[in-house]
C-alpha cells in the first residue's frame, strides 16, 4: 500500500466530477473571547464524496473538533461556505439544522452519550422518534442497526450493564439506525482500551466496506491509518491530504 498526496490548499477527494456529498470552501472559524481573536480554522477547502472513509488528524488544538462541529451542523463558520448534498447549509435556521442533523448525520462521540435510564434499544430508537415514525418502522431500523454492530442480544440492558466497548457499539448503532448520509466520529476510541479501540475501528471499517461514508477525528496516527484518506490539520489549516492507494 502506498500514500499519495494532493494539494492541501484545495483538498478534494478526486472523484469523477460529480457533486460531492460535502463541500467546504474557504471555511474560517474565529472565536472572540475578551477581545482576543482565536482563529480555529483558516481557509479550509474540503470535499467528501459518497462512500469515502476519511480521517481528520493533527495535534491537540489544531482545529479538528471545530471542523467536525461545523460538518455536523453543531456550529457555523465565521466565513466561507458549506454545502451538503449540493445545498448551502451554513445559514439555515436552528430548526432546519436540527432536522438535517437528525436525518442526514450520524454522530459517534468519544464519551458515548448514552442515556443511563434508557435501555440499549431505547437509546438507539430515541432519534427516530423525532421523525414521527411508527413504532413498527422504528423497530425494524433499531433491530437492523443492533444486528450490524453485534449488540442485538443486549437490547434490554442498560448502559451501566455494558463494557465501554459495548457502549460504543450501541452508540454506533444509534448513529446508523436512521440511515444517515454520513457518520461523524469524534475520537471514537478515546475512552477505550487498546483492545476495544481496535474492535471499534474494525467495526467502522466493516461499515465502510458496506457502503457507509465516514469522517473520523483522531489524534492517534494508528487509527487514522484505518481510513482510506487522511486530512492533516495544523494551526487550523489543511497541511496534507493523502490517500491510501493499492
Amino acid at each position: 500500500m502506498t500514500s499519495t498526496q494532493v494539494n492541501p490548499q484545495k483538498s478534494t477527494s478526486g472523484g469523477n466530477g460529480t457533486t460531492p456529498l460535502i463541500r467546504l470552501d474557504s471555511v474560517t472559524k474565529v472565536f472572540l473571547t475578551d477581545e482576543v481573536e482565536t482563529h480555529a480554522l483558516s481557509g479550509i477547502h474540503l470535499d467528501i464524496r459518497d462512500g469515502e472513509y476519511i480521517s481528520i488528524a493533527g495535534p491537540s488544538g489544531c482545529g479538528k473538533s471545530t471542523l467536525l462541529s461545523i460538518l455536523g451542523l453543531l456550529d457555523t463558520p465565521s466565513d466561507g461556505s458549506y454545502a451538503l448534498k449540493g445545498h448551502e447549509v451554513a445559514n439555515l435556521s436552528f430548526a432546519d439544522r436540527a432536522r438535517i442533523r437528525n436525518r442526514e448525520i450520524g454522530f459517534i462521540f468519544q464519551s458515548f452519550n448514552l442515556i443511563g435510564d434508557l435501555t440499549v434499544y431505547e437509546n438507539v430508537e430515541l432519534p427516530l422518534t423525532y421523525r414521527g415514525m411508527s413504532a413498527g418502522d422504528r423497530k425494524g431500523l433499531v433491530t437492523q442497526a443492533l444486528d450490524r454492530v453485534g449488540m442485538a442480544h443486549r437490547a434490554k440492558h442498560l448502559p451501566s450493564q455494558l463494557s465501554g466497548g459495548q457502549q460504543q457499539r450501541v452508540a454506533v448503532a444509534r448513529a446508523l439506525a436512521g440511515k444517515p448520509a454520513i457518520l461523524l466520529a469524534d475520537e471514537p476510541t478515546g475512552n477505550l482500551d487498546s483492545r476495544n479501540g481496535e474492535a471499534v475501528m474494525n467495526l467502522l471499517k466493516e461499515l465502510h466496506a458496506g457502503g457507509a461514508t465516514i469522517c473520523m477525528v483522531t489524534h492517534d496516527e494508528r487509527f487514522a491509518q484505518h481510513a482510506d484518506r487522511t486530512v492533516h490539520l495544523f494551526d487550523g489549516r489543511v497541511v496534507e491530504d493523502s490517500r491510501v492507494a493499492a
